[in-house]
Order: structure tokens, then C-alpha cells, then sequence
């Protein structure tokens, strides 16, 4: 009679123990930071902040729905990673309309407080990307999705505080479009990528007996 996989029991209820923890780190930090940034975005007039502020609550949203969804069958995980996708879309689509309001109002923000809110969100990001990249692999399209926002936004973050000394020394309002911009079209590429790594997670359920 053939024995018991105790063993690997174990280790996939610690990897999941270990994951969930994980996630409640990263929702706190993101959930935190939003309203930090949000209210620097809206006190000096920034797109790219603002786009980014956006990004934090979708973040924070995302993980809850994952941290939710870890119990799922892999089927049900792959259909919320296709709406997961969805969810990837609105910081861009945010970041478009503030983009274009802001061209009424063509003032470029104050770089003092645009560069050190971009610090603080470099900081929360990239502490957020440590946590979860020993579990990138851990939950199919669901974590890869968790994963690859936190790493955008670390690149989003270096760009926003190169967009605050750019415009310290030119005081124009397109750097901070310009990256605003960018981190649009990042959150949509995520949006791709994770749509595409759900299809493939809904194919091969569907082949499974």
C-alpha cells in the first residue's frame, strides 16, 4: 500500500500559509501609500501621481482578490486572471482622462514634492516586489499578475522622480505627462500579459478530465 504524501501536504500548505501572509503585507503597503500619494497628487496638480495613486488601489484590490481566490480550482482562478486583466486597464484608462484635463490647466506640479512622493512609492513598490517574488510562480496568471504590477511600478516610481528633477529645472509640464503617459501604457502591456497566461491556464483546465 502506497504511502501517504505527507510530506508534500506539508510544504504546499507552508507555501500557501507563506503566500497569504505575503499578499496581507502587500495589500496593507498598497492600501497605505494610496491615500499618502493621492493627496501629494491632488495638493500640487500631478498627472503622473495621480496615475500612479490609481495604480496603488488597483493593487491593493488586486491582491485581496487574490488572497480571496487562492483556495480556487484552477479553472476559477484562470477566469478571475481574465477579469484580473480588466481590473489592469482602469489605471490607464484614469491616467488618460486626467492627461487630457490637464491640458486646460497647463501648470507643471511642484518637483520638490512630485520627486519625494516618488521616493516613498519606489520604497513601498520594490519592498512590495521583494515580498512576492519568491511566490511569482506560486498561483498560475493570479500572483503573475500581483507580481508584474509591483514590478512596473518600481519602474514607474524612478521614472516619476525623474520627471520631478526634470521639471525643477525646466518648470514645463511634459515630463510629468510624459510619464503619466507611460505608466498608462505599462499597466496595459501587464494587462496583456495576464490575460494571455489566463487563456493558457483556462486551456489546459479545460483538458483535464
Amino acid at each position: 500500500m502506497p504511502a501517504t504524501p505527507e510530506p508534500i501536504s506539508s510544504a504546499a500548505a507552508l507555501s500557501d500559509s507563506g503566500l497569504r501572509q505575503a499578499l496581507r503585507w502587500v495589500i496593507a503597503l498598497n492600501l497605505a501609500y494610496f491615500f499618502v500619494e493621492f493627496s501629494v497628487a491632488a495638493a500640487i496638480g500631478s498627472v503622473s501621481l495621480f496615475a500612479d495613486s490609481i495604480d496603488f488601489l488597483e493593487d491593493t484590490s488586486l491582491n485581496l482578490l487574490i488572497l480571496v481566490a487562492l483556495g480556487w480550482t484552477v479553472r476559477r482562478r484562470a477566469q478571475l486572471g481574465m477579469g484580473l486583466a480588466g481590473i489592469l486597464l482602469v489605471p490607464a484608462v484614469a491616467t488618460l482622462w486626467t492627461a487630457w484635463t490637464k491640458f486646460s490647466v497647463p501648470a507643471p506640479p511642484a518637483p520638490i514634492p512630485l520627486s519625494l512622493a516618488g521616493l516613498g512609492a519606489f520604497a513601498v513598490n520594490l519592498t512590495c516586489t521583494f515580498i512576492l517574488l519568491r511566490h511569482r510562480h506560486g498561483g498560475g496568471s493570479l500572483t503573475r499578475a500581483a507580481f508584474l504590477s509591483a514590478r512596473n511600478d518600481v519602474l514607474a516610481n524612478i521614472a516619476i522622480v525623474a520627471a520631478g528633477l526634470v521639471t525643477a529645472y525646466t518648470m514645463s509640464i511634459w515630463p510629468d505627462l510624459v510619464v503619466g503617459l507611460g505608466i498608462a501604457a505599462m499597466n496595459a502591456d501587464s494587462a496583456r500579459e495576464v490575460w494571455q497566461a489566463a487563456r493558457k491556464e483556462g486551456a489546459a483546465a479545460a483538458l483535464e478530465p
